[in-house]
């Protein structure tokens, strides 16, 4: 009740200084301050869109991606088939070795479906940590093009003929995208889907706004560049600190099965219960999970994701 006068005016006071510094810019000014606001509300949106795609990308892979993303050259059919394959000869081997369906069974299960779709994760993470590594190369090479006079599309060129797999093919798919009339904006959208990685947003999300709205694109690459340097470097520390905790949990994960083979070797007879009993077998189901439970959860513990 004392101070509501005093703020009404004081607001007051602030829209009138507001309209008076509006009806002192030239039309020049007001033209350029409309065509900054809109330039920001266009960026905005193309922000936006391109999030909305990254999060439809982000859903869960098919094998088909996976294979894609992997480097490798089969189709869904032949993976399939192939895992049956391999569940099979392997519930062979253990049905002959230890005369038990339900632990054929078991096996089977585990290397029909586990083994290759761990195989297949595998390499498509060691192709992304290849592709990484050669990555910002790239990057500078178009910014080096760029400041002599290359077209932009020129500089993708060279990329795909001068750099190092799989920087090279995945590059060479936005050329050839490129030959059937494809925005390279698209091209590297697609890139990414092939290669679902931060870094290779970060490049289509920087080409996509100044192809839109224009910008010094030399200079913005370049900054890309030096994050992504810097965003190895800050990995590469990550790594470096928490080797110590990772080998804490290699020595703790191996202890259990060291211990049984050394036992194993001393004294045969007191620990070929677990595999001659039914109730060792239980135990050793029961110990396997709990096992394969504290290792999943230092994995987690010890796992550094930024």
């Amino acid at each position: 009740a004392f101070f509501v006068r005093e703020i009404a005016n004081s607001l007051r006071g602030a829209k009138r200084l507001k309209t008076v510094a509006n009806r002192a810019k030239t039309p020049q000014q007001r033209s350029k301050a409309a065509d900054q606001a809109n330039k920001k509300k266009h960026v905005q949106e193309t922000l936006k869109e391109l999030e909305d795609k990254r999060k439809q990308l982000k859903k869960r892979a098919t094998i088909k991606q996976l294979i894609a993303q992997a480097g490798l050259d089969f189709s869904p059919r032949a993976y399939f088939m192939a895992s049956a394959i391999f569940g099979l000869v392997v519930a062979l081997l253990v049905t002959v070795l230890s005369g038990s369906f339900l632990l054929a069974l078991v096996a089977a299960f585990a290397a029909g479906l586990g083994v290759p779709r761990w195989l297949l994760s595998f390499l498509r993470k060691r192709r992304q940590k290849k592709f990484l590594d050669d990555f910002p190369n790239a990057i500078d090479i178009i910014v080096r093009g760029v400041k002599a006079g290359l077209p932009l599309n020129d500089t993708v060129r060279v990329i795909a003929s001068e750099s190092a797999e799989p920087v090279k093919s995945e590059f060479y798919e936005i050329v050839e995208s490129q030959a059937f009339g494809l925005p390279l904006s698209e091209g590297l959208e697609r890139m990414y889907e092939r290669m679902p990685l931060a870094e290779v947003n970060f490049l289509s999300i920087v080409i996509a706004i100044q192809s839109q709205s224009g910008g010094n694109l030399a200079e913005a690459l370049s900054n890309l560049s030096k994050v992504l340097r810097d965003r190895k470097t800050l990995k590469a520390k990550i790594q470096a600190m928490s080797q110590e905790a990772k080998a804490s949990a290699a020595i703790i994960g191996a202890l259990p099965l060291a211990v049984m083979i050394l036992v194993y070797l001393t004294t045969p007879a007191y620990i070929a219960l677990l595999w001659q009993e039914e109730l060792g077998n239980i135990m050793l189901a029961g110990s396997a999970f709990w096992m394969l439970c504290g290792v999943l959860v230092m994995r987690k513990m010890i796992n550094f994701d930024f």
